[in-house]
């Protein structure tokens, strides 16, 4: 393994860009630190759906909001690295958590020709756990994240990891399960699984965790199959062992068979 290249960060860095996952939408789901920062900071850069979520945190409307559209992730970054290295007090705001499907690992990669900027992320509740509670413990064993968005990921990979998350007998957590140009990707990813696993394999899903409109169902692999998903929805697959209890999905870890 080569060694690794040492950096000089020239010692003493005062400019610090902040990457902050804001949870998966509700005011009372954002961390006290994340709070701190947002309150600290004068330059918020997010997505769009991210400031209309944070506008209440935001009551004098002083804070100066920089969004770009989908897509353009890369140009959002650089403009909060070229924020924080004049200086101002910028925060780069991603859902849920900034490292899962977000934007930190993008920062790191474009930090290297900012090394005057120090990078501080800030965890988040992602829409792994925050679904999970709502539908109540599908995630209590070991288990995978898995989103369904081939725009980054070619399917081909989606669906061997798929295929090795449900013979390894993980739960399974999906996002990204459908959108417009992506309506039939869940029901894709059904099919996939149901050449491994049984159609009776309890699932569930939640659809806009947190926020307005928030819906949650329990159902079957086979029934999930016919379910409608979209950007908003995230998908819970359990095991053999995964059951209903007291109309909760609950993945058992295995507390009950232990002999002490």
């Amino acid at each position: 393994m080569p060694d690794m290249e040492i950096k000089d960060y020239n010692n003493k860095i005062n400019k610090i860009l902040y990457v902050v996952g804001i949870g998966p939408g509700k005011e009372s789901g954002i961390t006290g630190e994340v709070r701190e920062i947002l309150d600290m900071c004068d330059n918020w850069y997010g997505y769009p759906v991210y400031m209309d979520l944070l506008k209440d945190l935001d009551k004098n409307n002083s804070k100066n909001k920089i969004t770009t559209k989908m897509g353009y992730e890369k140009e959002r970054c650089e403009m909060a690295l070229r924020s924080a290295r004049d200086g101002k007090k910028t925060v780069l705001i991603c859902g849920g958590d900034a490292g899962v499907y977000a934007l930190a690992g993008l920062i790191l990669e474009l930090s290297e020709k900012y090394l005057d900027v120090e990078i501080e992320i800030l965890p988040g509740v992602t829409a792994a756990t925050a679904g999970a509670a709502i539908l109540g413990a599908p995630l209590g064993n070991d288990f995978c994240v898995i989103s369904l968005s081939d725009i980054l990921t070619p399917w081909e990979k989606i669906e061997k990891r798929l295929r090795y998350a449900a013979a390894g007998g993980f739960a399974i957590c999906l996002y990204n399960p459908a959108s417009r140009k992506r309506p039939d990707y869940l029901k894709r990813a059904c099919d996939i699984l149901l050449e491994i696993l049984e159609r009776n394999i309890i699932c569930g899903w939640v659809r806009n965790i947190g926020r307005t409109g928030e819906t949650s169902r329990i159902c079957t692999l086979g029934e999930l199959r016919e379910e409608s998903a979209d950007m908003f929805t995230t998908v819970f697959i359990g095991v053999r062992e995964t059951k209903i209890i007291r109309g909760r999905m609950v993945t058992p870890r295995g507390y009950n068979n232990k002999i002490y």
